[in-house]
């Protein structure tokens, strides 16, 4: 049995990001019978609190946002995790997002729905921000496309992450022009939720129509900030449950007297959350745009390319088109044909089953149109690189009871 283990958690709990990893370390520590938690409320920028100098503590996970932060945890000597990898200090290994990951997510988000104009919103001198924009900006350069990128003013008297996300809200007449001058419609990553909103507000407050004019995703999917912005905002989940219970783990084989990972570890984020603020098809060409809408709503239906065709010419808006015709029109339009576009939109969801559920693969195979549990795991593989049961172990996803479902 190891001696019991106080573990300080110096986490922000005023945003999503940081409530979900308090998640996963909370998962982590119910596996032990001797963890105590130190935890109080505090923002992201916030310093040591008080008590942690005067307290005994064994470990500390923490965000180290501060220079004063980052001194305070190093004159401690405690064995410690740091989840904001801002600071690079030796002997404090890092777990964070893949920045990369994140910013191609957020792109094939707006690619799939058809955007030939496609533009990042960010945050100027922010870390996480130019990390996601020159990922963004790199990626759609290798698909032939250029990314339209605002940042903003520098913003004066803004010393740290949280202050500069706050103070970009009083640039909204700036913001509108940007968007404004923009050729329509535009699909537009905000490097975060926050900034995200902002560029809804702006928005509204420049008359264009969201999702019609232009569609914004966010990142974090923190559920209140993308719920209560007008339209509700669609954004990249971050596997911050599994972060945070990857940094538990790690901090509790430090404890024992392992010596810390030499690199940090980048966990890929989940999925694009889908709410109206990119519900749109952003395709003129009538058919095709007709041809996605089917596919996104039945393709769970066991439907093949003849369904589509056969919906198209029962459709009082378009045209007759052939096999070959609309293969051509999906290859010039989105890269893809329509067989491969069922199989997308169907592995997609397969995904969201099983992150979101409790499933079996047969059960999931039936709901997503396969009759086969295992023409499903072939058809994941192929797509994804990995079998179903290895990706819901991956992200940490399990079923009532602590087993696999699959």
């Amino acid at each position: 049995m190891k001696p019991p283990s106080t573990v300080a958690l110096l986490i922000e709990s005023s945003r999503g990001y940081g409530r979900g990893l308090l998640r996963g370390i909370a998962r982590f520590a119910r596996t032990l019978p001797n963890w105590t938690l130190l935890h109080e409320e505090r923002g992201l920028g916030d310093d040591a609190p008080e008590w942690l100098t005067s307290r005994r503590c064994d470990g500390i996970i923490a965000r180290i946002e501060t220079e004063g932060l980052l001194r305070t945890i190093r004159r401690l000597r405690l064995p410690t995790v740091d989840l904001r990898a801002l600071h690079e200090a030796p002997g404090i290994p890092m777990i964070t997002v893949d920045q990369r990951r994140t910013a191609l997510m957020g792109a094939d988000h707006l690619l799939e729905r058809g955007f030939a104009q496609i533009a990042f919103c960010g945050l100027g001198g922010v870390d996480y921000s130019q990390q996601r924009r020159d990922h963004f900006i790199d990626y759609l350069r290798r698909k032939g496309r250029r990314a339209l990128v605002y940042e903003g003013s520098a913003i004066p008297g803004a010393s740290d992450t949280t202050q500069r996300e706050a103070r970009a809200a009083q640039y909204e007449g700036e913001l509108c022009a940007w968007l404004k001058d923009l050729p329509k419609p535009v699909g537009i990553m905000a490097c975060n939720d926050i900034r995200g909103r902002q560029v809804l507000s702006a928005c509204r407050a420049a008359g264009l129509k969201v999702p019609d004019d232009v569609a914004v995703v966010g990142v974090d999917n923190d559920e209140v900030l993308c719920e209560l912005a007008e339209p509700p905002l669609s954004s990249v989940m971050p596997a911050t449950d599994r972060i945070g219970y990857e940094a538990a783990a790690l901090l509790d084989r430090m404890m024992s007297g392992k010596p810390p990972p030499a690199r940090p570890l980048f966990i890929p984020p989940l999925a694009v959350v889908t709410r109206r603020s990119t519900d749109v098809l952003a395709v003129a060409d009538r058919e095709v745009a007709a041809a996605l809408r089917f596919i996104r709503e039945h393709a769970s239906d066991a439907i093949n390319v003849e369904d589509v065709l056969d919906h198209l010419a029962r459709s009082q808006d378009c045209s007759l088109v052939s096999r070959s015709t609309l293969d051509r029109r999906f290859g010039q339009l989105l890269g893809r044909s329509p067989k491969d576009e069922i199989l997308r939109v169907r592995v997609a969801r397969v995904r969201q089953l099983l992150l979101e559920t409790d499933h079996t693969l047969a059960e999931i195979a039936r709901l997503t149109g396969m009759e086969h549990p295992e023409y499903l795991s072939v058809l994941f593989r192929a797509q994804t690189g990995e079998m179903p049961g290895a990706f819901r172990k991956r992200m940490g996803q399990r079923v009532s009871g602590g087993a696999p479902a699959v």
